[in-house]
């Protein structure tokens, strides 16, 4: 299975089988939950803590620092989907819907190439 062959929801019924297969149902209420995606994606950032942006690209990591990394976003991915489980969310539809809304929040023409709202550096005319 990868990517293009494996949709959310299969994922959901995953993730869901495997907290039932363990019984941990009784420990998901989203609080835990979201607790602990938070010291999952912390996990993550440690990984990344003291590299500067360029040796934090892939052409920079050597494989062991990828699986590790993608280990972590795994685990993060799993408590998501843990959470979206617990509450009953439509992740695709959640996701698209505030696709979109950041799509009019930061529209192209004034935020490409920009991450915030005021640019330090505007284009100089003339």
């Amino acid at each position: 299975m990868n990517d293009d062959q494996t949709t959310v929801s299969e994922l959901r019924s995953t993730i869901r089988e495997f907290v039932r297969e363990r019984d941990w149902s009784r420990f998901h209420a989203p609080k835990n939950l979201a607790m602990s995606l938070a010291i999952e994606a912390a996990e993550l950032m440690e990984h990344f803590q003291w590299l500067d942006a360029a040796d934090s690209r892939p052409s920079r990591l050597d494989a062991k620092q990828l699986e590790q990394i993608g280990q972590e976003i795994a685990d993060v991915f799993a408590y998501t989907l843990a959470l979206v489980n617990e509450l009953d969310i439509d992740l695709t539809g959640t996701f698209l819907a505030k696709l979109q809304s950041n799509r009019a929040k930061y529209p192209v023409e004034t935020f490409r190439g920009r991450f915030g709202k005021e640019d330090p550096n505007p284009p100089q005319s003339g």
